[in-house]
């Protein structure tokens, strides 16, 4: 099975599943009108001279780009419990190009979920120069790589019926202590631990639009740790399921 036309199979499939694409669309789009439209004429969040629909758009994007990607786990977890990974075991496809084919059907939701925001941000009123919208996607983008690994983890490591809450509970608390929902301030304990986490890089990733600086070099160092340990275990993970009789 060539690497492109298993990419492919798995694009079809994802984008035909509509319950799925309902939740990892539908939820960012529902909870960013649901809090900027009551507030669009607010212009001075917290005091910071930002909007309110530009400030949760950002957020939401970042929690919507995460959320997409760890839920591939969800469909992982499934084929697992159909015994389809096992079946992969006979084929002549690399853990490399099943790697690429879930992290671009990820991604490819986490691009759809981005489009759907940016559009509604501007709907009530954001506007930012075309070099902002740039940067902050290309950051956004290199932000999402652990997280595209994580949900290949997460989906290797537990089954159907337990990745949902968990997959559910992992993005509401990394998006709680990165900065999402509210700003984590220049100090503290949260702040200190966050610096940590690649959800934390992901939220500045997506706050460049509010006129913050793009990643020193801490965060490259932590985004792409995250990444490698990740995909060592994701990729131990993946043989142990498929070498399984």
């Amino acid at each position: 099975m060539r690497s492109l036309a298993y990419a492919r199979f798995e694009l079809v499939r994802t984008f035909r599943n509509g319950r799925l694409l309902v939740f990892s669309l539908g939820f960012p789009l529902i909870l960013f009108f649901v809090i900027a439209t009551p507030n669009r004429n607010e212009h001075n969040f917290n005091g910071s001279g930002i909007s309110v629909p530009l400030y949760y758009m950002v957020g939401l994007v970042a929690f919507g780009a995460m959320s997409g990607l760890i839920s591939s786990g969800s469909r992982i977890a499934a084929e697992r419990t159909d015994g389809w990974t096992r079946q992969l075991r006979i084929t002549p496809l690399k853990p490399s190009a099943y790697f690429f084919a879930k992290a671009l059907t990820g991604y490819a939701l986490a691009g759809v979920t981005m489009i759907l925001l940016y559009a509604s941000g501007i709907s009530l009123g954001v506007s930012l120069g075309g070099g902002r919208w740039l940067e902050m996607t290309g950051l956004i983008v290199v932000a999402c790589i652990p997280f595209a690994v994580l949900g290949i983890l997460l989906g290797h490591l537990l089954t159907a019926d337990s990745i949902g809450p968990a997959v559910g509970g992992v993005v509401s608390l990394l998006a709680l202590v990165s900065g999402t929902w509210f700003p984590l301030g220049s100090h503290g304990l949260l702040h200190d631990i966050a610096q940590f986490l690649p959800s934390y890089w992901l939220v500045r990733a997506s706050h460049v639009s509010l006129g913050g600086q793009a990643w020193p070099a801490g965060g490259w160092i932590v985004v792409l740790a995250w990444t490698l340990v990740l995909a060592v275990i994701a990729r131990y993970a993946y043989l142990r399921d498929t070498a399984r009789v």
